[in-house]
């Protein structure tokens, strides 16, 4: 009679652990069903599931959200052409790459176009995106001779002051100041405290109406809108203390770039330490040419240093220039199309409106009776 065959051990054990498992799944399954019987039990389950499900996909389509923004700007970036109307400037050195920032958050709506095509040239708030020394930026023109041209600061909600630390009304999102605001141009403002306040930095004043004061403030450089839309820029601790008396509009933020057509950057002499201000970062300017009679909002399309940035818009022709708040705050928007989303909420942005983009009438008449003699009351902040 043969002997019977004996399994090689190998084989023993996969059939023992094949074994085990299946009484290992019959064990759960048991005891999901007896979990499962009881009512309660079961609307519990399904619950989480959803959620679960709905977690996931969520962050799945923010995963395939930033890939797709992340390949419009790489196409956008090829795409930009050398600029054709910019006024001439003076030569300066080439400014070197900086290096790829952080991962953050997506800083771009999905139905938002990176580069949009230069706006008609009759247009008192143009945009144009396309590069000077190797740079890439969005380019906002504020013709300020068209009358119906005028700038505003917006707060969150439309609060009626802006924060400090005698007022606070939070944030909120850009998107919704966008939104309602309906103006011709969006840009964020000036710096603002990461605390629970979120202190601007700065007085502010627009619609000749004072939104923030402090007395003793002295740091910065602010430019001023007054009477006759005559444009000033003044850099506190150099210059002197702004008259924001005198100013139909008015904010603070800074370091100073440009000065009477040159580079000027001395940042830590104007109370400036934040290492997120003087190193390499995305960056927002404003400035203005000679003539006085246009705005420049720029907002980059890649990070730069405090010196390149100088360069840049000095190349654009402004004979006064300064630095705005940047970084995550970076936000730009024209004609209600978003351009640039910031990572994160605001507490002031720069309203611009004109003749298609009409400013509300209570805005209207103020800046009429500013024109007529009508001053800002500080007397509330004194």
């Amino acid at each position: 009679m043969t002997p019977p065959t004996s399994f090689p051990k190998s084989q023993q054990h996969r059939v023992s652990r094949r074994l085990a498992f299946l009484l290992l799944g019959l064990a759960i399954a048991k005891l999901i069903h007896a979990y499962l019987r009881t009512p309660l039990n079961r609307q519990q389950f399904w619950q989480t599931w959803e959620t679960l499900t709905q977690q996931f996909g969520q962050t799945l389509r923010q995963q395939l959200a930033a890939k797709l923004i992340e390949d419009r700007r790489d196409d956008a970036l090829q795409a930009l052409e050398e600029p054709l109307s910019l006024p001439p400037a003076a030569p300066v050195s080439p400014v070197s790459p900086a290096p790829p920032r952080h991962p953050q958050l997506p800083r771009l709506r999905l139905p938002a176009i990176p580069f949009l095509n230069p706006t008609p040239g009759g247009d008192p708030v143009r945009y144009t995106a396309t590069r000077l020394l190797g740079v890439p930026f969005h380019l906002i023109t504020v013709d300020l001779k068209a009358p119906e041209t005028l700038l505003t600061i917006g707060l969150p909600q439309n609060a009626p002051l802006a924060n400090s630390s005698r007022s606070v009304y939070g944030d909120e999102s850009f998107v919704s100041m966008v939104d309602r605001a309906y103006a011709a141009a969006v840009m964020n403002g000036t710096f603002f405290g990461k605390d629970e306040n979120k202190r601007v930095l700065g007085n502010m004043v627009a619609g000749g109406r004072v939104l923030k004061y402090s007395p003793w403030e002295n740091y910065g450089t602010t430019l001023g809108i007054k009477a006759n839309r005559k444009l000033e820029m003044i850099t506190a601790r150099s210059d002197g203390k702004p008259r924001w008396r005198d100013h139909w509009f008015s904010i603070t933020c800074g370091p100073r770039l440009v000065h009477d057509g040159e580079v000027a950057l001395a940042p830590k002499s104007e109370g400036f330490r934040d290492p997120h201000v003087l190193a390499t970062a995305y960056r927002c300017a404003i400035g203005y040419p000679k003539t006085g009679d246009k705005l420049f909002l720029v907002a980059f399309a890649t990070p730069l240093s405090l010196e390149a940035t100088a360069k840049v818009m000095q190349a654009i022709g402004c004979q006064q220039a300064m630095n705005l708040d940047g970084g995550s705050s970076q936000g730009l928007a024209y004609r209600g199309d978003i351009i640039i989303q910031p990572g994160r909420n605001l507490t002031n942005t720069i309203v611009v409106y004109d003749a298609q983009r009409p400013a509300p009438k209570h805005l209207i008449q103020a800046q009429q009776e500013f024109e007529l003699g009508a001053r800002p009351d500080f007397s509330a902040f004194e």
